[in-house]
């Protein structure tokens, strides 16, 4: 059905401008009906040509695609291109240097937390440092199949490090330099890690994080749960490319290159490892290891925000074709853009995004390693402008942070060199998407909003920006291969105009191929519920054009008085107003309509938070949607809790509205104190 309040919101239509469709890969609306027909009807044909512009040291024996979705009748697998041999670093860097002749091109423009702090990075160096960084590693004991916990910042040698395990067939199990001590040790005790590279420090904006002193707690965690660690070493470095000198005088040197670690930073001779000692008289020739295709290329956890994180495992060459694909298709891209994913590698984006598919296409990329608002809210648009930047991919959530300071700060830069943007991370609000498209892209850039999940890989849901008419908020139509259905709570497929849960009726080469060590857990939580299918656990609905809108994780969804109603509609609604900058709506029981809406509202500047704004915001809610999603409650939120990815911790701000004591795992929030302040608000709100 139609969500009242949705049609005018659907009823605008962006086409994709003219000069794309020029040299555009898929350049109108019939070039992707026919080349998504084929990628479903001949899936054989449409991959086989995919592969042929990459290295493959044996091909594969027999069908391209196998798989079973049905847990009652088998084990869940995928299998692609079983029986095939390639390395994806040889794929994404010799191929490029050797074959492609791109070795003099900037594979990387690393831009550093401060201004002043930059480096430019050809192909053919960056080979060179992968494989000094490969061969530190197997001096170090690292062979084919062992798993290594990376925990940097998003410095060049994240890069190296990734692709140097890559090259000799190791496992990575990149972990967010932001998480806690706690989250680290769990993640390197489940996957069993026999390595850690880590650095001294990193600032985020003015922010000291002492990562080698989170490290050491990390692994004294281990040691308590009688983890076996007398082979864990600590490679270290400093987030500059300066040289370190000997152990004994660490503590002035880390001060000496960053200018943040305290003094009480230890070093464990037993195991700790200087990179540059490690690293700078390695050869910079390494031959890699030639893997089969479905050999694990690596493990990357889920947030853990509702319950113990798990190992999403992605294995080589589905994943190396798959990213490879999204990237050239959704971003459009050509030789002489320049891209910026402005995610960090430690998420699923930065991986599909920022590293692998980039590197697979050639691609000029921004490294980023600090924040948008630091030292300055225009640091974003600076960037850009520094750059002659093309193709820009960023978070809802920085979208409307940047909001909040008008276009202004827009207006000093020169933005002209984009020309296709992106989103990612959760759906974005209509109000968000206006202003990204006429402020930031002035109006003559598609805003390509990408749907897909740490365990898809890459795109399933999303524009093409030559091709595709724009609807703001929705993630449009399936990439190639991806068959979309949406089911109601029996299983029953739903066609036409219809709204349910989003599940995918057969994989892609890029998903995942099962949690790291737990294939009850695999199954149980992506094909126990729907049997024959994936499921996404996030809600959907399909208009009658066809076009997808995510509605939001399916614990994200309110039953009010016997309707469905979705969080991000609500918020959808409510940022709309003048005065509201962000918002996040939870579900509160309710003696009477079982569930009923907490709202939280961030306001913007010089905004007053009254009983008058409070009217105007539930009369908003009841036009967009209807009167059953008027809110019952609407507190202010001077801030809301947050990752250090920027992602919001709903979990939190449930357990805030029901009123509950016990808040659990506050560690990886940004700011912990924004959760007292919204404590000490509550129960005025809810009186």
């Amino acid at each position: 059905m139609v969500v009242p309040g949705q049609q005018n919101q659907e009823e605008k239509v962006f086409y994709p401008p003219e000069d794309l469709r020029v040299d555009a890969h898929v350049p109108d609306f019939n070039s992707y009906l026919e080349l998504y027909k084929k990628s479903i009807e001949e899936p054989e044909a449409f991959w086989r040509e995919v592969a042929q512009e990459f290295y493959w040291k044996e091909l594969p024996n027999g069908q391209l695609l196998q798989y079973n979705f049905d847990v009652t009748k088998e084990k869940v697998y995928v299998k692609f291109m079983e029986g095939a041999k390639t390395n994806i670093c040889y794929n994404v860097l010799d191929h490029n240097v050797l074959t492609r002749n791109l070795g003099e091109k900037v594979a990387y423009h690393w831009e550093g937390n401060s201004p002043d702090l930059r480096l430019t990075i050809t192909y053919s160096q960056l080979l060179k440092q992968v494989c000094r960084c490969a061969n530190a590693l197997k001096k170090l004991g690292v062979k084919k199949g062992d798993r290594v916990a990376i925990y940097l910042p998003m410095i060049p040698e994240l890069v190296y490090s990734m692709l140097a395990c890559a090259r000799i067939g190791a496992v990575h199990s990149i972990v967010f330099a932001g998480f806690s001590s706690e989250s680290l040790a769990e993640r390197i005790m489940d996957a069993q890690c026999s390595i850690l590279l880590t650095a001294d420090g990193v600032y985020r904006g003015e922010k000291l994080i002492n990562l080698k002193q989170i490290a050491d707690e990390a692994l004294e965690h281990c040691r308590e749960k009688n983890m076996h660690i007398c082979g864990l070493l600590e490679v270290m470095q400093g987030s500059g490319s300066a040289r370190p000198v000997p152990p004994c005088t660490k503590a002035e040197v880390a001060v000496l290159l960053l200018g943040c670690c305290p003094p009480t930073t230890l070093w464990n001779a037993e195991c700790d490892v200087w990179w540059d000692e490690a690293v700078d008289n390695a050869s910079e020739e390494c031959d890699p290891e030639w893997m089969d295709a479905e050999d694990p290329l690596f493990v990357l956890y889920t947030s853990g925000s509702t319950g113990k994180p798990k190992g999403v495992l992605h294995t080589i060459a589905g994943y190396l074709l798959y990213t490879s694909l999204t990237f050239k298709y959704v971003f459009d891209h050509h030789q002489d853009d320049v891209y910026w994913c402005t995610a960090d590698i430690g998420w699923i984006t930065g991986h599909s995004y920022i590293t692998y598919g980039p590197l697979a296409n050639g691609a000029t990329s921004v490294l980023f390693e600090g924040i948008p608002v630091y030292p300055h809210v225009g640091r974003f648009w600076e960037i850009i402008e520094k750059y002659r930047v093309s193709k820009f991919y960023t978070a809802p959530t920085a979208i409307r942070l940047l909001m909040k300071y008008g276009i202004e700060p827009l207006q000093k830069y020169d933005l002209s060199s984009l020309r296709v943007l992106g989103t990612v991370g959760e759906p974005i609000n209509p109000e968000a998407w206006m202003w990204y498209h006429d402020a930031v892209g002035q109006g003559r850039c598609p805003v390509v909003d990408t749907f897909w999940q740490t365990e898809t890989g890459g795109h399933v849901l999303t524009p093409l920006p030559a091709a595709t008419p724009l609807k703001p908020g929705s993630a449009t139509l399936p990439f190639f291969g991806v068959l979309p259905i949406i089911l109601n709570e029996h299983g029953e497929e739903l066609e036409g105009e219809a709204e349910g849960y989003l599940v995918f009726k057969k994989p892609w080469p890029g998903i995942m191929r099962g949690v790291y060590g737990n294939q009850e857990c695999f199954e149980n939580t992506y094909f126990k519920k729907f049997p024959g299918f994936y499921v996404t656990g996030d809600g959907c609905r399909r208009d009658k054009d066809g076009y997808y809108w995510i509605t939001g994780r399916i614990d994200d969804m309110l039953n009010v008085s016997g309707h469905l109603l979705s969080t991000a509609e609500v918020e959808a609604a409510l940022t709309e107003h003048s005065a509201v900058a962000e918002a996040a709506v939870v579900s509160r029981p309710h003696i009477v309509k079982g569930e009923c809406l907490y709202c939280f509202v961030t306001l913007k500047d010089f905004r007053e938070f009254n009983h008058s704004l409070m009217d105007e915001l539930k009369r908003k809610v009841r036009e967009k949607i209807g009167p059953i999603a008027t809110p019952d409650f609407i507190q202010n939120a001077p801030g809301l809790p947050k990752t250090r990815s920027g992602k919001i911790m709903r979990r939190v701000l449930r357990q805030i509205a029901r009123n509950e004591k016990d808040l659990g795992d506050l560690s990886t929030l940004a700011d912990p104190k924004v959760v007292e302040v919204l404590l000490s608000q509550r129960c005025e709100a809810a009186a």
